[in-house]
């Protein structure tokens, strides 16, 4: 599986403008079979718990919401490459328009 760290990495859809790329992403993760979805969504959770675990540890030190910060920064940065990469085999190929 190749990692796709932005929308236009992917060879299908990189000469699309933003909002013509989100939707064919969009399209591509209905598309996603149950095993992916699940594994996308325990991704999901593995980032988020950690979060909620740090904010509810910050009454015993204020450097736990910084933690938290941090790692719902990070949210993005891991889990949509993961996003890209999974819904990349679903996404068809476009013709340019006017060619």
């Amino acid at each position: 599986m190749k990692i796709y760290f932005s929308s236009r990495d992917i060879p299908n859809i990189a000469h699309l403008p933003l909002t013509e790329r989100l939707a064919a992403i969009q399209k591509a993760q209905n598309r996603l079979t149950g095993p992916e979805k699940l594994l996308l969504n325990v991704l999901k959770l593995a980032v988020l718990l950690p979060i909620f675990i740090l904010i509810f540890r910050s009454t015993e030190s204020w450097y736990s919401l910084l933690w938290a910060a941090l790692v719902a920064a990070l949210y993005p940065l891991v889990l949509r490459p993961i996003q890209y990469s999974l819904c990349a085999k679903y996404i068809p190929p476009i013709d340019h328009q006017g060619e």
